[in-house]
């Protein structure tokens, strides 16, 4: 049986937490071929970012065509792109590759240390959001790309339109940083809503949620499901991983990606 292969385009976290090494243990929990091109290294622990080096876009052009050419992608996700070439070349790799893309415009590290630039927002908005088939924003994205600002899940149909005036074909507005009550999500293509709940867990070791599911979309995508399954099936894979998130370092430690394979 040949395993559908998935690509993400992403940065590396040394901590192992988030980035690409999330993204490629969440493709192998969900039985996918996770496949790598890397835009970036960084330097960084339980406690925060120490260090970010970006690699060339060259090396970055270079690594998704050897990957795409060869080995194909049934499914791609983006993560940090930090710079406005970096999103560009990749917006404009996307858009000729015949495969869903789920696109999580990575703005600032699970610490708030910054992972793109501020003069990459306008490329983010023009280029790499119509490439996408789901964005996947929490509040503070939103707000980083749209200026508009959820402070209660009634505002999020809200948000939802105005990253959906970008191009995606559908967005997931997350809205687990409200911090009350259930964990709610919203996916929406502008017609159909689909709400999403889940049981807040009481774990604060939750770095990588956001690549996690991300990678698990994709991941899901590449296996058949249509945006909706597949964001739900996401959704419960990301909320046992939450739940079984484990302290690894002194600070925030990472969700547990592979909390299904353990029983």
């Amino acid at each position: 049986m040949r395993l559908p292969p998935v690509l993400t385009v992403a940065g590396s976290d040394s901590g192992g937490g988030a980035g690409i090494q999330a993204d490629l243990k969440t493709m192998l929990a969900l039985g996918v071929h996770g496949t790598s091109v890397l835009t970036a290294v960084t330097a960084q622990n339980s406690l925060g970012v120490h260090g970010v080096w970006e690699l060339p876009v060259e090396a970055v052009r270079a690594q998704y065509r050897g990957v795409v050419d060869d080995i194909g992608a049934a499914a791609v996700k983006t993560g940090m792109l930090s710079s406005a070439p970096l999103v560009s070349a990749v917006a404009e790799l996307l858009a000729g590759t015949d495969a869903p893309a789920v696109v999580d415009p990575v703005g600032v590290s699970k610490h708030g240390d910054p992972l793109l630039a501020a003069s990459a927002l306008d490329a983010v908005r023009r280029e790499l959001l119509p490439a996408a088939t789901v964005a996947t924003p929490n509040l503070d994205e939103v707000a980083q790309l749209t200026g508009v600002v959820v402070r209660v899940p009634e505002e999020m149909p809200g948000a939802a339109r105005a990253v959906l005036e970008f191009g995606p074909r559908w967005v997931l507005v997350k809205g687990g940083h409200l911090g009350t009550g259930d964990a709610v999500d919203l996916l929406t293509d502008g017609t159909a809503e689909h709400w999403l709940r889940a049981p807040r867990h009481p774990n604060r070791h939750t770095h990588g949620t956001g690549c996690t599911l991300a990678s698990a979309i994709a991941s899901r995508l590449a296996l058949g499901d249509d945006v909706p399954a597949a964001v739900r099936a996401a959704k419960e894979y990301v909320t046992g991983a939450i739940a079984a998130g484990f302290a690894a370092g002194a600070g925030v430690g990472p969700v547990d990606h592979g909390w299904r394979l353990r029983g």
